[in-house]
């Protein structure tokens, strides 16, 4: 692969106050990742990553939001090292650091990647039953997924297991059932449990609550939170609910369309987004005493196997001039802290 330049850092001062530096668990530098395929003849490429860096600090959450089909999920697979032909790594870096044991993704050797996983980067899969074995009690899961990196003898093993398992509610009777035999919410407290038990430095959810009810929702939301800061995990959580990234995230990074278009604190973005698409994205939030009609973002997200040329939101945004069509704008810092890759931020009409 090419090399990549260093993720960009934020300015090191704001408010004229020196920022304490937070010392980077991952670094993505200039990552792409396509996927190519070839038949009858016909070459494709689809660029559902393109040239994408952003760093994540240790015991920090980095929420990824973006409508469906942004490239949320295969940037996270890409990040994890778990992905497939016909996805394929372009150029880019993926460097995580653990406690001072620097990993290379794609440059390691991949028994140093087996090593890592679950130990040291764990992964919250969309839907439990992608990862619990429909024919299998959880018991297997949490034997087959973490006993060799705890590496206790099993009767010492499995009290841990049962020990983790009450810090997010659950029984260890769970561990003597089948999947279907459990609520939507238990599994998928399971599947937390699963991803954290060997205390992770490094966790990665993929919409870990999409086919939970807004009360199951809210609780697996806070013992996500507090297992987090008792292991203090840093966490890449993708969702594509804003109302989640709100309650939770840290820091925030805005996708379309295979690119990282806004990026900054949680409450920043929120309070002032820069980009016209992010701007769309938050007051699509309902509020309560709003009672207007709200108008959707007009056209579709585009096809990432001929993509537009320059800015890929031009052909939906409200704010496009001609440069918008000609030159895909680079991600810049509109404030300390705070990154967008669109030229009207340039001129405060983002908003």
């Amino acid at each position: 692969m090419a090399p990549a330049t260093a993720a960009p850092r934020a300015p090191a001062k704001e408010n004229g106050k020196a920022e304490a530096t937070i010392e980077p668990v991952l670094v993505v530098s200039g990552l792409r990742a396509y996927f190519q395929t070839s038949s009858f003849g016909v070459e494709r490429e689809v660029r559902a990553v393109d040239d994408i860096s952003f760093h994540v600090g240790a015991n920090e959450i980095y929420g990824l939001a973006g409508e469906s089909s942004s490239g949320k999920t295969t940037l996270i697979k890409t990040v994890a090292g778990a992905i497939r032909p016909p996805l394929r790594v372009l150029s880019g870096s993926v460097v995580f650091d653990f406690r001072g044991r620097r990993v290379s993704v794609y440059d390691s050797d991949p028994q140093v990647m087996d090593e890592i996983r679950w130990k040291h980067l764990s992964y919250i899969m969309q839907g439990s039953m992608n990862v619990l074995n429909p024919v299998r009690r959880v018991r297997h899961s949490f034997v087959d997924f973490a006993f060799r990196h705890i590496g206790r003898k099993m009767p010492e093993f499995m009290d841990i297991v049962r020990t983790h398992l009450q810090r997010l509610h659950l029984t260890p009777a769970v561990l003597d059932a089948y999947p279907h035999q459990l609520s939507g919410g238990m599994r998928q407290r399971v599947t937390i449990a699963l991803a954290t038990v060997c205390r992770p430095e490094f966790i990665i959810a993929d919409e870990p609550t999409t086919a939970l009810d807004v009360i199951v929702q809210n609780g697996v939301l806070a013992m996500l939170r507090d297992v987090q800061r008792e292991i203090r995990s840093s966490i890449i959580f993708v969702t594509h609910d804003m109302a989640v990234h709100a309650n939770l995230c840290d820091r925030l990074g805005i996708m379309y369309a295979g690119r990282l278009v806004e990026e900054g604190r949680t409450a920043d973005v929120f309070k002032a987004p820069k980009h016209p698409y992010t701007a769309h994205l938050i007051a699509s939030l309902p509020r309560i005493g709003y009672v207007a009609a709200r108008k959707g973002l007009e056209g579709t997200p585009p096809n990432l196997a001929d993509p537009p040329s320059g800015c890929r939101f031009h052909p939906r945004c409200p704010l496009a001039a001609d440069i918008c069509r000609r030159q895909a704008p680079p991600m810049t810092w509109s404030s300390p802290g705070h990154r967008v890759a669109c030229f009207a931020a340039a001129t405060g009409s983002a908003q």
